[in-house]
């Protein structure tokens, strides 16, 4: 039997890192970067106004205030993007654009909201400091500085960054493809009519779901019945398009099972008995490729939706993020008090389905939602977190404390 830290290192070390990719910058939201990016100017590339307002000398502005407003001759009109060269004649002022160079001469820009936005002479009734409502060249970023390192994730406001330097494309490891396969002759697509024997496959669409939410790209095959032929023609059409395949059902023991059987033929997939509950039998390995070596990742998880969305939580979604080039994988974790006790399985890790209340300061209880050895779905529907329990620990009590991996 492997035991949970054994298996969980089976599953990241069947998968690799995506390999670098250039793509559109509008392509890399998501994704984690594989480069170092550096700024290639300066930002802002010259002194910029901040605002609307007047360019300044505020020497000429001494004495200034609403019942005694200083006047000075407007002599020039800088805009956003104007490259001319312009200075400052002291005793004067010039029009500017927020976004604006920054005259010559000029020590501040005096906004427009103390002023009477005369044009072409200027009512003022405020002294700004000097450099107010100035950004300096270089102050955000300076040429040659790494502006974002490798291992970043990008989101908005990296993007915002990376368009600001002028990058309109940008290595990355791309997103993985994962095709889902839900596997068992009873299984029906939800919306369908539901006949005597027959389930709705649950595991397709949370997977789906879950494999999005980590910032992969998914491709749900419609359920696949009970036979061998079709079940391997369906797994070797769907490598084409496939980082990793995630199989659910079809892995006991029982003569209806065929997945064992199928992907010892198309590859190298091991199945064990997992030292944990619920999700106590696992397969992973590859598919494809010369006798199933540098093949496509396999994961099969078992056909329990409960024990499949606790399986891919604690193996899938780390090698999901370590395939997309996460450092931190797993889910974060805090420890709470329980509010009831119940009989845990010697000698297997157990994942609890709870709800989390409390903080940091007052600290976290840790409320059972349904029997623990119930597979419930309404349970784990209203849950927020799975309750670890220690694979040498039997008998939970009331107030203990344990480890609690954290879901949303």
């Amino acid at each position: 039997m492997r035991t949970v830290a054994d298996f969980y290192q089976d599953c990241l070390a069947a998968v690799d890192q995506q390999p670098p990719l250039e793509v559109q910058l509008a392509d890399a939201v998501g994704c984690v970067l594989a480069e170092d990016v550096t700024a290639p100017f300066d930002l802002p590339v010259a002194d910029l106004a901040a605002c609307d307002g007047y360019a300044v000398l505020t020497s000429d502005l001494d004495g200034a205030r609403p019942d005694q407003p200083v006047e000075l001759d407007v002599t020039e009109e800088i805009c956003a993007g104007d490259v001319r060269p312009y200075a400052l004649v002291p005793g004067t002022a010039i029009r500017i654009a927020s976004g604006a160079p920054v005259p010559a001469g000029a020590d501040a820009v005096l906004s427009l909201e103390f002023t009477d936005h005369g044009l072409a002479r200027l009512s003022a009734w405020t002294r700004p400091a000097p450099g107010e409502n100035i950004r300096r060249k270089a102050e955000d970023v300076s040429e040659g500085r790494v502006v974002l390192r490798r291992g970043t994730r990008v989101g908005a406001r990296q993007v915002a960054l990376l368009a600001g330097v002028g990058r309109s494309r940008v290595v990355v490891h791309p997103r993985p493809r994962v095709v889902i396969l839900s596997i068992g002759d009873e299984i029906v697509e939800p919306g369908r009519p539901a006949r005597p024997g027959t389930v709705f496959d649950a595991n397709g669409h949370a997977l789906s779901s879950a494999v999005a939410d980590c910032g992969a790209q998914t491709f749900r095959v419609s359920a696949v019945p009970d036979e061998r032929q079709v079940l391997r023609e369906t797994i070797e059409d769907q490598l084409v398009r496939a980082d990793l395949v995630l199989t659910t059902g079809g892995i006991s023991y029982g003569a209806g099972d065929t997945v064992r059987e199928v992907l010892g033929s198309l590859g190298t997939v091991r199945f064990d008995n997992v030292g944990a509950w619920p999700g106590h039998v696992m397969g992973v390995g590859t598919v494809g490729g010369e006798d199933g070596r540098c093949g496509t990742p396999v994961f099969c998880l078992p056909g329990d939706p409960v024990s499949a969305q606790v399986c891919f939580e604690v193996y899938v979604r780390p090698a999901l993020r370590h395939m997309q080039g996460w450092t931190v994988l797993s889910r974060p974790s805090v420890k709470a008090k329980v509010d009831r006790g119940w009989y845990s399985p010697q000698g297997r890790r157990e994942f609890v389905r709870v709800r989390l209340s409390g903080g940091p300061q007052s600290g976290y209880t840790a409320k059972v939602m349904g029997p623990p050895a119930s597979l419930l779905l309404s349970a784990l529907a209203e849950s927020n977190a799975l309750a670890v329990v220690p694979e040498d620990v039997t008998n939970v009590r009331v107030g203990d404390t344990v480890q609690c991996m954290v879901l949303d």
